[in-house]
């Protein structure tokens, strides 16, 4: 999809690109390294007990190499590639709530688009990482806001605690 992307804003500015050349992007997110705080934070919930997931619009095949710089396990696994959809699409919430069953779930994400918008229209719980300290884009608010991961772990330690 990001290399079919990239063909289709080349040709509308008459940019020339090869489609090895579209693919640089997609073949470049294995190499991307979490962000610092990443995987400190997830060893906390993982040590404080929680159960992490990712919801991915990204295909097996690239989230398989995100998952090499993460240092803990997940238990659950949502593509756009098992999905067939992109997020803000329900089908990666929906998918991932058939399969945690009745547990009690927060969805913590980067996006206010893409995850936070679609967590409240389906009543999902949704913690907004707003590393970027950005505005809401929208009315919809998430269930609480923080910066970084860290953050987030420290919030949760201190509510279970």
């Amino acid at each position: 999809m990001l290399a079919e992307t990239a063909l289709r804003v080349a040709k509308r500015f008459a940019w020339p690109l090869t489609p090895e050349r579209a693919r640089g992007l997609a073949d470049s997110l294995p190499s991307w390294r979490p962000f610092p705080d990443t995987n400190p934070a997830l060893e906390r919930l993982v040590s404080a007990g929680y159960r992490l997931g990712i919801l991915s619009n990204v295909d097996d095949d690239l989230l398989a190499g995100t998952l090499r710089h993460l240092t803990v396990p997940f238990d659950l696994l949502v593509t756009a590639q098992q999905v067939r959809s992109y997020k803000p699409a329900a089908a990666h919430f929906e998918t991932a709530r058939r399969r945690i069953g009745e547990s009690r779930w927060l969805h913590a994400a980067q996006s206010h688009f893409h995850d936070v918008v679609p967590c409240r229209a389906l009543g999902v719980r949704v913690a907004w990482v707003n590393r970027k300290r950005e505005p809401p884009r929208s009315e919809v608010h998430p269930d609480f806001e923080v910066l970084n991961l860290s953050d987030l772990a420290a919030r949760l330690d201190a509510s279970s605690g």
